[in-house]
């Protein structure tokens, strides 16, 4: 009679043993889990902010118009040449960014990195302004000018490595993610694809 109560003893002392490892263990995996994902939270956080890049460029066009009377006997011309200094800005918004964090697969799921935003704030000056009375520069004419100038310079940005070194550091910012995520152990993904290095963003 007492082996059984002994052995009921020892079977209830390992059974309550067994319990609390359990919850030792497993309070200390839900613990980790969380400071983790706290901590990525954190440095994703550091990372939402306004990246911009900015470019100046110039350039020179000359203007010129004609009102023509009598079947071209009489003419009435304006002209100029227009100055343009602009400055560019190109930003990524990375507080717009979205993401999704699976404590569960230990997995940050960036769903949206937000488009650029290019703005030009061009600074139009004239010179050598020639007009007549009957053909005088109207507000009209400095739109067109201010049009013209604006879609020539998006030419330019496009042909520029202007875009290209924001979209440099806008990777740049995301591999911070990376760079936490990876030393304890979480992994990144972006478009349904595993990142593992800065190319992997396919930005």
């Amino acid at each position: 009679m007492i082996n059984l109560y002994k052995k009921l003893f020892y079977g209830l002392l390992i059974c309550v043993l067994a319990f609390f490892t359990y919850k030792y263990f497993t309070a200390e995996t839900g613990s980790t889990t969380e400071y983790n994902s706290n901590l990525i939270q954190e440095q994703i956080k550091s990372v939402g902010k306004l990246v911009v890049t900015e470019g100046h460029f110039s350039q020179v066009m000359t203007f010129k118009d004609q009102n023509e009377y009598l079947g071209g006997l009489v003419s009435f011309d304006k002209k100029a040449i227009v100055v343009a200094n602009s400055d560019v800005t190109v930003a990524y918004d990375l507080r717009q960014m979205k993401y999704e964090v699976d404590e569960k697969n230990k997995t940050i799921r960036i769903v949206s990195i937000p488009k650029e935003e290019i703005k030009i704030s061009p600074d139009i000056q004239y010179y050598d302004i020639e007009q007549s009375k009957f053909n005088e520069f109207t507000g009209a004419d400095f739109n067109a000018i201010s049009k013209k100038v604006k879609a020539d310079l998006a030419k330019k940005i496009e042909k520029s490595t202007l875009k290209t070194n924001a979209k440099n550091r806008l990777v740049s910012e995301l591999s911070k993610i990376l760079l936490i995520t990876h030393s304890i152990g979480w992994k990144v993904e972006y478009k349904g694809e595993a990142v593992s290095t800065e190319r992997d963003f396919n930005l």
